[in-house]
């Protein structure tokens, strides 16, 4: 039989009421652990970003990180070509594109190195004349891809003239504006490089075996003009360079110069280079940089994207890696060898792997490019990545789409928000962590999308592009055949 409540002495009252307490307080800090617990997980699965963030600075915010150079190694800054830091005037500033005009671009290209690598035994399209001051070279339309987002400064020739060049490990020759500009040079922020100036310029002879290489690295067959060697390169956004072939010195830093590098001199240029000079090829090709200072650098370079247009980052040859950084396996796309290939297995999004075969990745294969702006994931990839994203973020408005970007935010009511963390998985059994600079493209605070579109067709190869890249180093061992990821690069 219960004792009644009223028979219970003070006391004893008194060590109830504080065992109570006891219980109450227990499980008060039992659900509070349990919420931060969540929290925490909840943080380490997500980006918590300032909105104000989202969009670039109007004035250059340079990186904090030092360019180091030494005897295994040279650094160059790197800037975006229509951002603050490129030394743009501001009428050339104003006349950069809009957002849904470098979607188009970006577009453009990614059809061109689709049509490349479907079509790479056939002809790819119309056939354009390229025309110079002394012959006709066809090319072919979509044979080669577009140009890229991101420029450094090199020296060439003698006396050296700095140039600032797009850099794209997408593309093979090396190319300037040349002077007479016989028949067309589009405006350049530097003075156009004269060849006649210079005591280390020289034609190549359209006889030698290494103007035949031009047609690997430029997909089309060179010309001849009075026993010089021409070259003519079209990208796609029909952007393209003609001209005399030559070699030239050229200078890196202040301690690395190399001698007769294989160039192009373009006399007949037009197109969307922003101001830059011409182009450095990064690609896998024998003229490309990479493979003509191999005997130095070891086909090692390395960059960081910065983070935003108004940030600067890096452009590395040779050196070694950090020690975070995770490496995987270099793969070659068989008709594109000149693309880097990488072997991706899976996604992951707020800390959760998606369900998708890797054979959704083998099908086409999968190259990483620092030209194309927003990363070309199989259909079924993306519709997964989407559908994972979309229902993490639904408690922030949706918006219209943005060109080919359909996963748009309204995020002008908010000053932070929580965006969950994306990553990759690769063969080698890594994960790579895309930066939370790398999830969003933001065309304004009130039109915010997922930075990813799908490829129309699974034959289609992925292509791993420059926004998920950003602030990453991302490190290149063609000796080695790998490449490393490493977070927090450059700012």
């Amino acid at each position: 039989m219960a004792t009644p409540i009223s028979s219970v002495s003070p006391t004893m009252k008194c060590f109830l009421y504080a065992y109570f307490l006891c219980l109450c307080l227990l499980f008060s800090l039992e659900k509070g652990y349990a919420l931060e617990g969540r929290k925490v997980a909840e943080s380490h699965h997500s980006h918590s970003i300032e909105v104000s963030s989202l969009l670039p600075s109007a004035s250059c915010k340079p990186s904090t990180k030092v360019l180091s150079n030494n005897d295994d190694k040279a650094s160059l800054k790197v800037v975006h070509k229509h951002g603050p830091c490129s030394g743009l005037s501001q009428d050339e500033a104003r006349a950069a594109p809009t957002h849904t005009e470098i979607l188009l671009q970006d577009q453009s290209r990614v059809k061109s190195i689709h049509s490349r690598l479907s079509n790479s035994k056939t002809s790819s399209g119309k056939d354009v004349k390229v025309v110079t001051d002394a012959t006709t070279i066809p090319a072919k339309d979509g044979s080669t891809v577009g140009s890229g987002n991101y420029i450094v400064t090199v020296g060439l020739g003698t006396p050296k003239k700095d140039l600032s060049l797009i850099f794209d490990t997408g593309s093979d020759i090396t190319w300037t504006q040349c002077q007479p500009c016989a028949r067309s040079c589009y405006k350049q922020k530097e003075q156009i490089f004269d060849p006649s100036q210079s005591t280390s310029y020289t034609n190549i002879s359209c006889s030698s075996s290494i103007c035949n290489s031009l047609t690997s690295a430029t997909g089309n067959t060179p010309g001849c003009a009075s026993s010089a060697c021409v070259y003519g390169i079209q990208y796609g956004d029909s952007s393209f360079s003609a001209g005399f072939f030559g070699t030239e010195k050229l200078t890196l830093t202040s301690t690395d110069a190399f001698n007769n590098i294989y160039f192009g001199c373009g006399q007949n240029n037009q197109g969307l280079f922003g101001g830059a000079a011409g182009l450095l090829g990064l690609g896998r090709d024998k003229l490309s940089v990479v493979s003509q200072t191999a005997q130095k650098y070891n086909k090692i370079f390395s960059y960081c994207l910065p983070s935003s247009s108004s940030s600067t980052g890096f452009l590395t040859f040779g050196g070694s890696a950090s020690k975070n950084a995770k490496f995987t396996p270099l793969s070659t796309i068989s008709a594109g060898p000149s693309f880097y290939g990488l072997d991706f297995t899976g996604m992951s999004v707020g800390g959760q792997k998606l369900a998708i075969s890797a054979s959704v990745f083998s099908t086409a294969g999968a190259i990483i490019d620092s030209g194309t702006v927003i990363t070309r994931l199989p259909p079924a990839a993306y519709s997964a990545l989407r559908a994972s994203f979309r229902k993490l973020m639904s408690k922030y408005p949706m918006t219209k789409a943005l060109s080919i970007l359909d996963t748009c935010y309204d995020f002008s009511s908010y000053t932070t928000i929580s965006v969950p963390k994306i990553g990759f998985f690769f063969s080698s059994g890594i994960e790579v962590d895309i930066d939370a600079t790398g999830i969003l493209y933001a065309s304004s605070i009130s039109q915010v999308c997922l930075a990813f579109a799908g490829n129309n067709d699974a034959t289609d190869v992925f292509i791993f592009g420059n926004v998920q890249q950003k602030t990453l180093e991302v490190f290149y061992d063609g000796s080695a055949g790998k490449v490393g990821f490493a977070p927090g690069g450059c700012s």
